[in-house]
Formats: structure tokens, sequence, C-alpha cells
């Protein structure tokens, strides 16, 4: 585009090159917005503006969607998102691993995992349309799109999580999941491998996926064991989702334990080949340590766990198990009864398992970040610039524009984000500005809650979030509603 223009509008970046999220080849393009919406791209030199920001030298792409979240108390206690904004993500899919702070009014304290969402005060949305209510009363920085926990649903409905559902209690957990749905929630999650849901069989899980079908909702799964029994996980996941009819998305894929690394050629070719029938997508975190709630048995055929939070004994939180137990002159096991309830990270992949798996066709990024954790694992602060510096720029894994395709285009379509995750004409102003030749995760194991380098600015609909290394206070976000 190249005639002059007697409009106005907002905002017009100028210089950079564009990559617009579709996997094509970046181009020289200015970028031209107006309200929440980009306008037009291409050659806009007469085109008039309110404000120009000049992005020579940078990349300019869609904001980032983080696929795999646990922040949907984040977005209510610690609406400028700072750990997300500063890495470029501009929208968030929360409710994962069957864990979602609604529908659920809790009168007890929540058992794990649900309790790395917060305590009994924090579970107070008895329905997903008092949860929706509130991020619209006060709007974060950055759009989030949830779905309902599995796990979430259980504590709403039974007295005894340790067992299967009856079927009046899958009813029950239907009816809600319901109504989750008909208020905007994306879809449903499962955390298949957690206390609350282990007891939960394939029929359960599938009787609830099956309310998915008519509205188009995604199912999300923590599969049932992502260790020695992987491919049956994945071959459950895959039954499920195909009785059911609906797309599936294995969540944070790996193969964990010593015992089974280099097994991500299986799973990846059996995933590679489900998804000639089927709709089947996974995401990835750019790292070899896991991070959860601390579990005796997530802790087998785990060489280190570093302790990120403990409710009896906060002062141990940043430091490894082993050291604890030294300290205490105890058994590591005792040590671990001790600090309960608390979180922990695990040292339990394979660096190739990890490469093959992002290097996997359209897989998603997702950093499974935990915000409230007193030592969070590095993903929550680094995930999207570790992939852009390490894996794309410095390792060659891909090309910048597969890493932010998967980034954004992928994800918006698979999760149904309309107008997300693309710079084009009629999409919604959510852009980050970086440089490829920067860009770089900063946080790490010993200091965790450090902003990333390389990303100079970030919009969501049209405002900008975060400039010059820190957030402007603004909080344009959205909940994102499933149309």
């Amino acid at each position: 585009m190249n005639e002059n223009y007697n409009s106005l509008c907002d905002i017009l970046i100028t210089g950079g090159e564009v990559i617009d999220g579709s996997g094509d080849a970046r181009h020289r393009a200015d970028v031209a917005i107006t309200g929440d919406r980009i306008t037009a791209v291409g050659d806009l030199s007469g085109l008039h503006a309110g404000s120009t920001i000049d992005a020579a030298g940078l990349i300019v792409a869609p904001g980032f969607i983080d696929a795999h979240t646990h922040d949907d108390r984040a977005v209510l206690s610690g609406p400028d998102m700072t750990n997300k904004i500063s890495q470029g993500v501009t929208t968030v899919v929360a409710g994962n691993c069957g864990v979602s702070l609604a529908p659920l009014s809790l009168a007890g304290d929540p058992p794990p995992p649900m309790n790395l969402l917060g305590g009994r005060a924090d579970y107070v949305f008895p329905t997903m349309a008092d949860y929706v209510a509130a991020v619209d009363a006060e709007p974060p920085a950055l759009n989030i799109a949830m779905q309902a926990g599995h796990s979430t649903l259980r504590a709403g409905v039974m007295d005894d999580l340790a067992r299967p559902a009856t079927a009046d209690e899958i009813a029950r957990m239907a009816d809600r999941l319901d109504e989750a749905l008909d208020a905007g929630a994306i879809g449903f999650s499962t955390g298949l491998a957690y206390p609350t849901a282990i007891d939960a069989p394939a029929a359960e899980v599938t009787a609830l996926v099956k309310r998915l079908e008519a509205c188009g909702g995604v199912y999300t799964t923590h599969m049932r064991d992502e260790g020695d029994h992987v491919i049956e996980s994945i071959e459950e996941t895959l039954e499920t989702a195909r009785e059911a009819g609906v797309r599936v998305v294995i969540s944070h894929h790996k193969c964990s334990g010593f015992r089974n690394f280099g097994r991500s050629r299986e799973t990846l070719a059996l995933i590679a080949a489900a998804q000639a029938g089927q709709d089947v997508h996974l995401d990835v975190y750019p790292y070899i340590a896991s991070s959860t709630v601390l579990l005796p048995s997530f802790m087998d055929d785990c060489p280190r766990v570093l302790i990120t939070w403990s409710e009896p004994h906060p002062e141990q939180a940043g430091r490894d198990i082993a050291d604890i137990a030294a300290d205490w002159g105890c058994p590591i096991e005792e040590a671990a009864d001790r600090l309960l309830p608390a979180g922990a990270i695990y040292f339990q992949m394979d660096e190739d398992d990890l490469r093959r798996i992002l290097a996997f066709p359209n897989a998603m990024i997702g950093s499974d970040g935990l915000p409230h954790d007193e030592k969070p694992h590095p993903r929550l602060w680094g995930t999207f610039p570790r992939v852009l510096g390490h894996y794309c720029r410095d390792i060659g894994l891909f090309s910048l524009e597969e890493a932010v395709h998967r980034m954004t285009g992928v994800a918006a379509g698979v999760f149904g984000l309309e107008d997300r995750g693309a710079v084009r004409e009629g999409a919604y102003a959510d852009i980050t500005l970086f440089d490829k030749d920067k860009v770089i995760d900063v946080a790490d194991f010993a200091d965790s809650k450090r902003p990333s380098a390389g990303i100079e600015l970030v919009m969501v609909n049209g405002r900008a979030v975060w400039r010059g290394g820190e957030w402007t206070g603004n909080r344009p976000g959205r909940l994102h509603r499933r149309s």
C-alpha cells in the first residue's frame, strides 16, 4: 500500500520486519492501529498517525500466546502480569492440568495440586460466570482464555476424590462444565497424574469430554503418566478424544525419568500417526526440569529436587531437598513429608528428548509457570525468549518465522482465539516488538524472577503494556469468550 491517505490512525509502527504469525517469510512493512485493531499492513508512508513507533531493526510479531499456564488467580491478584508481558506474551490459556479457580467455592483447604492456585480464600467462584465477572471488573494487562478443570469439578461434587465418580456425580460435574462453557470457557482440562483425579477411570473422563463436542471446545490433558507408561497414557488420551469427537492437546509433553530418556522417538511417532485421523496437538516448555507440588511419588528416578515453597518451612524455598535432608539428619522421604504442603522442581528430562519435542511440527509453547511459588521455576519468566534466543537463534532448531508461528498463529487456531495471533488487517492489535539478535532468557534456577532481554515493546488490544523494560500501568486485557 503506497497511496496517500487522508484518514488518521491512532498508532503507526514503521520500519520493522513483520513476522505475521502465519509461518510465511518476514517482510518489511508498516502497521497501522486504530482502537484495538490493526487497520492496515504494508507501505503506509502516506498515512497520518496520532503517534508513531520506530521499529527499525526490530521484529514486529503478534503477541505471544502462552498455551499452558496456571494464571487463573494471578490475573486477579497481580494484574500487571509482568512475568508474562516482559516475555512478549499477550494472551494466556489458564485452567490447565485439571485445576481451575472456577467453578468452585471451598469450605476447607484445597487438596494438592489445587493449592497451586491458592488456599480456600481464593476458591470463591461457584460458577465460571462469577469468575468471568471478576476479571471483567478488574482487567489484567493481558488477555486470558479459561478452561474448566476436572479436579475442580470433582472437588465441587464429591466427598472423596480417591475413587471413581458415581453416575450422579458425573451428571452434576457435567452440569457445572456446561455452565462454564456457556460462560465462555474454551474447554476442559484434566490432570490424571494427580491424587485428585488419578482414580478417575477413562469412562468418567470421556463422559465429560463429550460435553465439548457440541460447542467445539478443546480438551487438554496432563496425562496419567509421563514416565514408564507414557505410551499407554497417550493411547488413552487419543481414545478419549476419538470417542468424544473433540480436539485434544497433550500438555507439556515429556518423557520423564532416566529409564525413559530417548522415548520421545516413540511418543512423537505415535502422535504423528494419530494426527492423520484426528485433531491432536501438544505443547512443550523449553527446560529439562518440571515443576508442581511436592509429591513423594514424583521423586522416583529424579536425581535432583529443588523446593519452590513450603508452608511449614518457608525458609527452605530455593534449596535442594537433599541438602535439607542432610541438615535435618533424616532420609529424603522424611524431609519431603516434613515440608508438605510444598512445591518442587524436578530435574527429570533429557535434553535430546526436549529438542525433539520442540522441533515436532506445530508444537505449541507453554510456560507451565507457577506464579504463586516463592522460588518459581525460571520458565515463569523466561520461556518465550528462551525459545527465540537459545533454541531458535543459537541452536537452530527452526526458523524465526516457525518459532513465532508456534507461539501465535498455531495456538490461536488450536484454542479458537479469533483474530488473535496474527499481524494482519482486522486482527486485534496484540503486538510484540523484539530484537532478534538480543532476545534471550535471563532467569535461571538460582535467580528465577528476572525479565528477559530483547523484548522492546508489547501491546495488548492496541495499548502498550511493556515499554523500556517495565510495565506501563495499562490494563487493557480481556477474558476471551468461546464464540
